[in-house]
């Protein structure tokens, strides 16, 4: 039985819209201190903008491009009820706006575990941690915080201007393989981004490359763990077909990141049960890409799982896919109680 291990997803994975409407110190109210904010406009061009509390409010990265971190100071800040927003960038008047947020623990702490002393806030229960650290150059380990090794780990350098690189336990070697996230480009094998080595319990590794370990270069990593019942980390195969792949994750998605890992020129695709939010109108968002959401309708989200409607190659062409996937709602509760989802 798919029995979960959290009962509430919405305790540490949320996803808030909002309308802009250009006043000042307006707070976005989530249902938990966010750690981690993900925040796109839906309506118009604007980047992918990402903050956490590691690095600090103000502090911003884009999937979407190359760019080194820059600071905005207080234009946007993570509270203890969600985040706020100043009049300008992030609330403008008519705009909208997704925010998909995690929680972690706060502004972390000193992570020994591996030979980079890293900072490190983590949520164990969730399976969830961001990670600070510097690059060394040289072969090396960083402490993650999670307790069992992650399915899944975004890094990219706050100093440079270079990728967005990918671990994920879908690809055809987790330790040898990577992928971009801020391309559309197929999964690429080079032994020197994780040292030819998959994560642990306890650590990730780095290679020499400068994507992920550029001596004295400031670097960020997103790490995530698979929790049954709430978060599924995996891959799937395409079929070309209107009537598509079926994956089961044993619990209702309540967000959905895919990505086509054969095909150069496809991009990564988010899609969430709040916007529209019913089969089959569950629209997309590009994190590679500043394009406003389409609403070009790829998927049924089900009780258990997701089930792609189309051949489109983004989802479900003759490939394989991975994914990324959190709960809005548990298949069967952790006492075994059958859930509203179904």
């Amino acid at each position: 039985m798919a029995y979960t291990t959290i009962n509430k997803p919405t305790d540490y994975f949320n996803t808030v819209l909002y309308t802009g409407d250009a006043t000042s110190d307006r707070t976005i109210t989530n249902t938990f201190a966010t750690d981690f904010l993900w925040l796109k406009e839906r309506n118009g061009t604007d980047w992918h903008h990402l903050w956490d509390k590691v690095r600090g409010d103000g502090k911003r990265i884009h999937t979407n491009n190359t760019n080194a971190e820059s600071d905005l100071g207080t234009y946007i800040s993570l509270v203890s009820t969600g985040f706020k927003v100043d009049g300008g960038t992030y609330n403008n008047s008519g705009a909208q706006y997704a925010a998909w947020q995690w929680l972690a623990n706060g502004t972390g702490a000193s992570n020994t575990d591996g030979s980079i002393t890293s900072t490190v806030s983590a949520n164990t229960t969730s399976g969830f941690s961001i990670v600070s650290y510097t690059g060394t150059g040289a072969n090396a380990t960083v402490g993650h915080g999670l307790g069992s090794a992650p399915k899944m780990i975004i890094v990219k350098s706050r100093s440079d201007v270079v990728g967005w690189v990918v671990s994920h336990t879908g690809l055809t070697n987790q330790g040898g393989y990577y992928i971009d996230l801020n391309l559309t480009g197929a999964e690429s094998s080079n032994t020197t981004v994780w040292n030819n080595t998959a994560p642990t319990s306890s650590v990730f590794n780095i290679g020499t490359n400068s994507v992920t370990n550029n001596s004295s270069s400031n670097f960020i990593a997103y790490c995530f763990a698979e929790k049954k019942g709430y978060s599924k980390f995996g891959s799937y195969e395409g079929n070309n077909n209107a009537d598509g792949a079926f994956v089961y994750t044993g619990f209702k998605p309540g967000f959905i990141l895919v990505k086509n890992i054969d095909t150069a020129g496809t991009n990564w695709q988010i899609t969430d049960t709040k916007r529209i939010g019913y089969n089959l109108q569950n629209h997309r968002i590009y994190p590679d890409d500043s394009a406003a959401e389409s609403t070009t309708q790829t998927m049924d989200i089900l009780s258990n799982g997701f089930k792609m409607r189309t051949t489109n190659n983004l989802v479900n062409a003759a490939a394989t896919y991975i994914y990324m996937a959190f709960a809005e709602s548990p298949f069967v509760s952790s006492t075994g109680t059958p859930t509203t989802a179904r």
